[in-house]
C-alpha cells in the first residue's frame, strides 16, 4: 500500500484512492475500483467550483467504508473556509458514495459540483505488467446515468454511474449545480454499479439504495463475526488491538468466487492478490482454525471442487492437484495467462490433506471429512504419481508452461528465491526441503484419516510406511553435516543446494526432522544470521543473494515466522517459540496491528523499528492469520481426543493471556497463560534473575 492511499474492501470488491477520496489511476498503479480482477473505475475526481479539495481527516475504521472530511483551499491561514465536504463511501457488491456539502456561512452559496469519471477496465495483470488493451471502449449518456463499457468478443464489462439528485451527465462524468442556504447542507447519493458479462451469462452486482441500507447489514455481519470468535484478555493492550485487527481483516478478505452459493474463503491479499490462492487459503485456514473454523470448511470444499482432473500443460493441471490461483479478468478469459485456474504449485496438494486432518482433529466434523475423502485420496495419489517427477521418492517441480508458468512452485516463488550459498541457481526439477516435510505430514495425517474416519486400514498401513521411509531418506539425503542444517533443495542429480534459509523451520512444523538434529536447526533459526530480532529472515545473512529488502532473499515474512514458531513448539522449544512470537507482536505495533506481507530483514539493533517492504500486500491473508497462530503457540493449544490441551509459554513482556470460548469438538472452552519474570535469553531458555 502506497503512503497516502486509503483502502476500502469487501472480499470481491475493493477501492484504492487518495486521502481526498479521489481516484486518478495511471496505467501502472493500483488506484481504482476493482472487482473480480478488473478495474471498473480508473478516474473519480471531485471538484467544487472547479477546485480540488484538501483533506482534513479520514475515518477508515470500518474495512468496508470510509469517510473523507474535506474543504476547499483558501490560500491563507487567516481566511477560514466557509464550505466543508464529507464523502462517505461504502464498498460491497458495488460502490456507493454519499456526498454532503455543508455551508457554514451566513449567506447562501451557489456551488458547482463536478465528478470526473472514467474506467479503463484494466485487468490486474495488465496493471502489474503494463499490458495494453485489445478491445473497444464505449460511453453511453442518458438523462439520469452514465454507462461506460468495454468489450472484446464475448468479454464485456460495464460501469453504471447514477445520482439521487438531478445531474447533467456527459461522457466524462457528471455536473450538479447546487444552491445551499446559510448554515445548511445538501446531500446526494452517487452509485456505481459494476457488471460482468461473460461465460455465457450476465452477472450484475446489486445496486446500493439510500445511504445506510447496505452498511447496516455489513456492520451486523462484522459484529457477529467478531462475537463468534474467542474473546482475548491480556495485560498487553497492543496485543488486544492486533487481535481485533486480525479478525476484522480476515472478515474483509473473505472472497466469494462464482463457483457456487455460499462459498467464502480468504483471498490472498490487497491489492495484487484479491483472488483465491490454494496455498494461501489453506495456510490462513490453518492459522485461524481455533478462532474461525468455518474458513477451513469452505476452503476444503471450494478447493476440492476445483481440484485438477486432467493433464493440461498450459494450466499445469494434473489429476489430484490443488489449484494455485484462479482469476476472472480479461487475460485469463483469453488465455493470455493460465489462471483459469492455474495449478502451478508443488505444495498446496499436500497441505490440503494436512488441513483436512487438522480440521477433523479440531472440530470432529467427520461428515465434511467424508465428503472431502475423494479429494484427499486424489491429492495423496498426486504426491506419488505427479509430484514425484523424478521417480526418486521426492516431490519436485518443473513448469510445463514455459511462457507464463511459475519457475519456482514453492511458497518462495520469485525467480531467484532458491539458490546455492555462492548465489548460483540450481537447475530443474527442484525438490525443495519443505515440500518433503509437507508430503511426510500429508501421508502421516492421511493415514490417520484412513484409519479412523474412512475405515481403510490397508491405506493407513501403506501411508504410515511411506511416511517413515520418506523421513528416513530425507534426513540422510538433505542433511548438510558440516553445517548442521538441511539443504534448501536437491538438484536432479542429488546435489545439495546449500544455502541456509527459513525453510528449515517448516521442517520442524511438519515433524520430518529426526529429534537429534532438531537442536542444531533451532540454533540456526535463532542465531544472528537468520534471526533479525524482529523475526526469522527468509535467507541467512552471509549468503551470496542475501538482501534485507529482497522479496524472498532476506526479508522477514510474518506467516513464515508463525509456522516456524509452531514447529519450535512441536519439538519442545517453547521459549524459542515465545521469542519469535514476541518479536512478531513487537513488529505489529509499528504497523498499527496489521502485519504486512513482508518487511525488511535489517537487524533490530540497526533500525530500532521494522522497515517496510515497498510493495508488500496489506492486508494480506496469512500475515493477518499470524497473530492468531502465535496466540495458539504461546498458549500451547492442541487437541487430544475430545479434549483441548494447553501448555502455555508466554513471553515475559506479554504477561497474562486468557483466550475465552475457544470453539472445537469440546464445544467452547477457555485457555490461560502467564509470562514468567525472565530477564535474559540464553540458549534454549529464559533465565530468571535469581538463577546462577
Amino acid at each position: 500500500m502506497t503512503i497516502g492511499q486509503v483502502n476500502i474492501l469487501d472480499g470481491n470488491t475493493f477501492v484504492v484512492c487518495d486521502k481526498q477520496g479521489d481516484i486518478d489511476a495511471t496505467p501502472e498503479d493500483t488506484s481504482g475500483l476493482f472487482s473480480f480482477d478488473t478495474r471498473f473505475l480508473s478516474k473519480w475526481i471531485l471538484t467544487i467550483n472547479g477546485q480540488r479539495l484538501n483533506s482534513l481527516s479520514v475515518d477508515d475504521l470500518q474495512y468496508f467504508e470510509s469517510r473523507f472530511f474535506l474543504a476547499p483551499g483558501t490560500g491563507s491561514i487567516y481566511v477560514n473556509a466557509t464550505l466543508s465536504v464529507v464523502r462517505r463511501r461504502a464498498v460491497g457488491d458495488g460502490f456507493h458514495e454519499e456526498l454532503t456539502l455543508l455551508n457554514h456561512a451566513e449567506e447562501p452559496a451557489d456551488v458547482v459540483v463536478r465528478v470526473d469519471a472514467d474506467a479503463d477496465f484494466a485487468d490486474l495483470f495488465e496493471v502489474k505488467d503494463s499490458i495494453g488493451k485489445k478491445g473497444r471502449y464505449y460511453h453511453r449518456v442518458g438523462s439520469d446515468h452514465l454507462l461506460i463499457g468495454y468489450e472484446r468478443e464475448t468479454f464485456h464489462r460495464e460501469t453504471l454511474i447514477t445520482s439521487s439528485e438531478p445531474a447533467k451527465f456527459d461522457e466524462r462524468g457528471l455536473t450538479i449545480t447546487v444552491h445551499i442556504g446559510p448554515h445548511s447542507e445538501w446531500t446526494t447519493d452517487l452509485n456505481v454499479v459494476t457488471s460482468l458479462l461473460g461465460w455465457g451469462k450476465r452477472i450484475t452486482q446489486p445496486k446500493y439504495g439510500h445511504a445506510g441500507r447496505k452498511e447496516r447489514p455489513m456492520a451486523e455481519s462484522l459484529r457477529r463475526w467478531i462475537d463468534d470468535a474467542p474473546r482475548l484478555e491480556t495485560d498487553r493492550e497492543s496485543l488486544r488491538s492486533t487481535y481485533r485487527r486480525s479478525l476484522v481483516d480476515l472478515a474483509a478478505l473473505r472472497f466469494n468466487p462464482p463457483i457456487g452459493p455460499g462459498a467464502s474463503l480468504p483471498a490472498a491479499g490487497l491489492p495484487w492478490f484479491m483472488a483465491v490462492f490454494g496455498r494461501d487459503a489453506i495456510i490462513t485456514s490453518l492459522q485461524a482454525l481455533p478462532f474461525t473454523p468455518e474458513l477451513a470448511a469452505t476452503t476444503l470444499l471450494a478447493l476440492g471442487a476445483l481440484q485438477g482432473v486432467r493433464i493440461d500443460d498450459f494450466r499445469e493441471e494434473e489429476p489430484g492437484r490443488i489449484l494455485h490461483e484462479i482469476r476472472y479478468g480479461e487475460t485469463a478469459a483469453f488465455e493470455e495467462q493460465p489462471h483459469s485456474p492455474y495449478y502451478g504449485n508443488a505444495d498446496a496438494t499436500a497441505l490440503y490433506v494436512v488441513l483436512l486432518d487438522e480440521y477433523e482433529r479440531w472440530t470432529a466434523d467427520t461428515e465434511l471429512v467424508k465428503a472431502c475423502e475423494p479429494y484427499a485420496r486424489a491429492a495423496l495419489r498426486w504426491i506419488d504419481e505427479y509430484g514425484d517427477r523424478q521417480g526418486n521418492g521426492y516431490v519436485s517441480y518443473q513448469r510445463t508452461n514455459e511462457k507464463t508458468g511459475l519457475e519456482n512452485q514453492c511458497w518462495k516463488d520469485s525467480w531467484d528465491a532458491i539458490s546455492y550459498h555462492d548465489g548460483r541457481l540450481p537447475g530443474f526439477p527442484r525438490a525443495t526441503c519443505e515440500l518433503q516435510g509437507y508430503a511426510y505430514d500429508a501421508k502421516f495425517r492421511g493415514a490417520r484419516l484412513a484409519r479412523y474416519v474412512w475405515d481403510d486400514q490397508e491405506l493407513a498401513r501403506r501411508l504410515d510406511q511411506e511416511a517413515r521411509d520418506l523421513r528416513r531418506r530425507f534426513n540422510s539425503d538433505f542433511w548438510i553435516s558440516d553445517g548442521g542444517y538441511f539443504a534448501v533443495a536437491l538438484e536432479a542429480d542429488g546435489t545439495k543446494v546449500d544455502s541456509l534459509t527459513s525453510n528449515i523451520g517448516h521442517l520442524l512444523w511438519s515433524g520430518i526432522v529426526d529429534p537429534h538434529k532438531a537442536r542444531s536447526i533451532v540454533r540456526h533459526l535463532m542465531g544472528p544470521r537468520l534471526f533479525s530480532g524482529w523475526g526469522v529472515r527468509t535467507l541467512a545473512e552471509g549468503e551470496a543473494r542475501y538482501n534485507p529488502i529482497g522479496y524472498h532473499n532476506g526479508t522477514v515474512w510474518p506467516f513464515d515466522n508463525s509456522i516456524i514458531a509452531w514447529g519450535l513448539r512441536r519439538y519442545g522449544y517453547k521459549q524459542e517459540a515465545a521469542r519469535v512470537a514476541s518479536a512478531m507482536l513487537d513488529a505489529a505495533e509499528y504497523f498499527d496491528g496489521r502485519l504486512p506481507e513482508a518487511f525488511a530483514g535489517y537487524d533490530r539493533s540497526f533500525t530500532q523499528y521494522p522497515v517496510e517492504y515497498p510493495t508488500a500486500c496489506s492486508p494480506q491473508a496469512w500475515s493477518t492469520g499470524t497473530p492468531l497462530l502465535l496466540l495458539r503457540t504461546m498458549l500451547g493449544l492442541n487437541t487430544s481426543g475430545q479434549f483441548l490441551v494447553t501448555d502455555p509459554a508466554v513471553p515475559p513482556d506479554i504477561g497474562y493471556i486468557a483466550l475465552l470460548d475457544i470453539p472445537g469438538r469440546w464445544g467452547r472452552i477457555d485457555a490461560f497463560g502467564r509470562g514468567r519474570p525472565y530477564t535474559e535469553y540464553r540458549g534454549r531458555s529464559w533465565v530468571r534473575p535469581d538463577r546462577r
